[in-house]
Parts: structure tokens; sequence; C-alpha cells
């Protein structure tokens, strides 16, 4: 049998798990390269044979998205696999374009091919784009189960920039945890906030090994939550699956890949910030829904925020420092750390582009509408330098750190801080107790 070629093109993520769970052992294929796009300084590494199986003593070399024309050819891929998320359809089909016309397949894995199955009960947390909420809303589900005194294990989406041996497995239990895994700033931003709330929260890079792990917690696991990244589908089967909404960019549940497909796939659609969205944005995002899933149950809900220290906001010349994925390829205009310094009252956003380091400056010439925000970008410990450098050198009062972590733990910044904190509300009925009552009833879960 001839192998098909296959070069998997992804982002450090999914088209890992893709690769373990759907070519990695299969003798139809042979996979020829990854590409890599989207985070900084993941390409020109090599997914490790260790990780890679019997058919791969040498591993898969990983290359830039830029020279995928050139490696179909010289490669003589056969079929190219799209593997990562956030997207337009427009950017999906570009690739596709890319692709064919350099003779090769063009292929999209769906979950039955990528889902993993668990022994214990699945709620999964996604969304339809990065920065919509999902992360207070983990947090508000895993804090509802707790609170019934139930052992819940989250599992959240990788994020492996490092070495990609290491960190096939990795389990968070505490914050010495996240220095023995020598965590990115993205990484500290979703495992930290798990960490401090009693919970285990597991990741890396072969999902099928991180799930039969968390299924055996020292600690005990009566149900896994899927704590998913970006806009993508979950890994593992879920027995509830809990999308997130977005009204501040009403009309990108339709618009972005795999969001559409999160948004159909739900048991349970959060429409987050309709507090500080308007009505007519907010009805948009209810017509997407009734559109696509007619029988999701949708719950309304709020991000109220709250700051250390208004004082340091008001009447002041304020640095806003956003969680970065969020402000780059998740395109938010803002986030929590404007909507603070509005509420309280703020002189001014200072501009931090004349103020730019090292990476920052090409963060900024990638993504030009960031403006007056600074993401804190932090993939690795020269980004992080550069963020330090940025916001002790900016002309400003003080900052304000709208990020999930307290930066002051991670970089030594000299001017005054305060920090802003968001966690979801929701409005009115349904909300997500109801929601989990019922689900724990049917799983005899409930004590």
């Amino acid at each position: 049998m001839v192998r098909k070629n296959v070069i998997i093109i992804g982002a450090a993520g999914r088209d890992f798990h893709n690769f373990n769970t759907y070519y990695r052992n299969n003798e139809a294929y042979n996979v020829v390269a990854f590409t890599a796009a989207q985070i900084p300084d993941i390409d020109g590494r090599k997914y490790p044979a260790e990780l890679a199986g019997h058919l791969y003593p040498d591993g898969i070399p990983i290359y830039s998205e830029e020279k995928l024309p050139e490696l179909i050819r010289e490669l003589k891929a056969d079929e190219c696999v799209f593997s990562y998320s956030d997207v337009t359809y427009q950017k999906v089909m570009s690739v596709s374009a890319i692709v064919n016309s350099a003779g090769a397949g063009f292929v999209l894995l769906g979950p039955s091919s990528t889902m993993l199955k668990s022994s214990k009960p699945v709620i999964a947390v996604c969304a339809v784009r990065t920065g919509c909420g999902k992360s207070q809303t983990s947090r508000r589900v895993i804090e509802l189960l707790m609170s019934r005194g139930l052992k819940v294990v989250a599992v959240r989406h990788p994020m492996p920039y490092g070495d990609l041996r290491a960190q096939k497995v990795q389990r968070f239990a505490g914050i010495k945890d996240l220095e023995l895994h020598k965590c990115t700033v993205e990484e500290m931003e979703e495992y930290e906030p798990h960490i401090v709330r009693g919970n285990v929260i597991y990741a890396g890079v072969d999902y099928e090994a991180i799930l039969r792990e968390a299924e055996n917690d020292p600690k005990g696991c009566d149900l896994i939550l899927w704590d998913g990244g970006n806009n993508d589908f979950p890994f593992y089967k879920p027995d509830l699956m809990i999308t997130v909404t977005d009204p501040h960019r009403a009309g990108h549940e339709l618009k972005y890949y795999p969001g559409e497909v999160t948004l159909r796939m739900a048991d349970v659609v959060v429409i987050n910030k309709i507090d500080s969205a308007s009505p007519e944005a907010v009805q948009v995002v209810r017509d997407s829904i009734e559109k696509v899933n007619p029988g999701a149950v949708v719950v309304d809900a709020a991000s109220p925020i709250r700051v250390d220290d208004p004082s340091l906001i008001r009447g002041k010349r304020v640095l806003v420092v956003e969680d970065g994925p969020t402000l780059t390829h998740g395109e938010m205009k803002y986030g929590a750390g404007v909507v603070a310094a509005k509420k309280y009252s703020a002189a001014q956003l200072v501009d931090p582009r004349p103020f730019l380091t090292g990476t920052l400056v090409d963060t900024f010439i990638k993504y030009p509408e960031i403006g007056t925000l600074l993401p804190a970008m932090g993939y690795g410990a020269g980004q992080m330098r550069d963020l330090e450098e940025t916001i002790n050198k900016s002309d400003c009062d003080s900052v304000i750190i709208a990020t999930p972590i307290d930066l002051n733990r991670i970089i030594k910044i000299t001017k005054p801080t305060t920090r802003v904190y968001y966690d979801l509300q929701e409005i009115g009925d349904p909300d997500l107790a109801q929601v989990l009552n019922e689900f724990l009833l049917k799983h005899n879960l409930s004590v």
C-alpha cells in the first residue's frame, strides 16, 4: 500500500492532537511535516520521535506556514490538514486555495475523527471567539460543581510552546507547578485561576495520556471539565457542551472557524457581556443561535469588573495592559482594562506605541488595530522582558493590569498598578446552576 503524504497545518495545539489521534499509528498516511502559524518562535522545531510513534523514528519537522507551497512540492504532499482555530472563513479558504493550487487536497478533520471518550462524565466549555469569557465561565462551572462536593479535574486546550517531550503530560496543582513546567504568561493566565480555586488542571501534548491520568488523579476525579482554547471544539467527547458568545463581536459566531462548529454543537449557549453590549448586538447573537441551534438552552450573563484600587485610575493617565491573544488573533478592540478605565474615570489612556521594545514592535506591525492598548505578550522569556521594559518606559501615572494573573508576580513593574478582576454572573433564568443540576441528576452525581 502506498501511503499518502500529509502536511498538518497548525499552531502548536490542535495540529498535534490531530496527528496523535488520527495519523500517528495510521499506516495509510505518512505525515511529512507540520507548519506553524499564530504563535511566535514555534517553527524550526521537531515533533519528537518519542511522541510521534513507531512510524516516525526521526520525528517530524515543523516549518513556518509561509513555506507551505514549496513544502507541498518538495515533499510531494497529497493532502494538507488545516488544524488551528479562531480564523475567518476567508482565511481558511485562502489557505485551501494555496494548497489546491500547489496540487494537494485540503482536509478538515471533524469531531468523530479526533474526540476521545472518557470514562468520566465530561463538561466542555468552548467559545465562538478568543476573549468571549470562556475562562470565567469555566471557573463558574467549577465553583458550582465544587460547592456540591464534587472533585473536578480540568483539562485545558494545549499551549505547548516549549520542550514537547517534557510537556507530554502536565499536571498543575500548585503555583510552584507553573515554575516547574516553565510556563509562559499565556499558560499561567489559564492555569493559575484554576489552581488558586483548589482544583487540579492538566494540559500538554498527548491528550489520550492526559485524559487517563486526569481520570485517575491522586486527588480524585468525579468528572472532567474541558476548558477550551481559542474557538476550537473539544478534544474529548462532551456529555454537556457549553459555548460562550460575545455580542461585542456580534455576527462573528457565524463567520469564524471553528467557532460556528462549537455554536452548532452546544447544549447550552451563554450570551456574555450583555451588561456592556448594545441591545441590538445582543439580538444579533440571539438570532444567530436561533438560526443554527434553536434547541440550545440560552443563558444570559454579564462579566462585571472590580479593581484593587480605584484611586489609581480616577483622574490618572493610565496604561492598560490587556490579555494578549484577545487583542491579537482575537481581534478585540478593548477588554476589561478599558471598561475599568471608563468606569473609574481615568483621565487618559496612554498610547504604548512610542515605548514599544523588541518583539512588541513586531506584534503591533502584525496587529496594527490594537491601538492604544498593550497586549500582555509572554510566549517566552524574551517577550516577558520586552513587556516589562515597555511598561516601565511608558509615560503614565499608573498601570491597569487586566490579565487573568498578576503580572507583578512574574515581571518587575516600577509604576503603581491596580488589577482588574472579572467573573461570570448569570442574569435571570435559566442559569448555569439549573443546567448543572439536571446534568448531575442524569449522571447520578447529585450530592
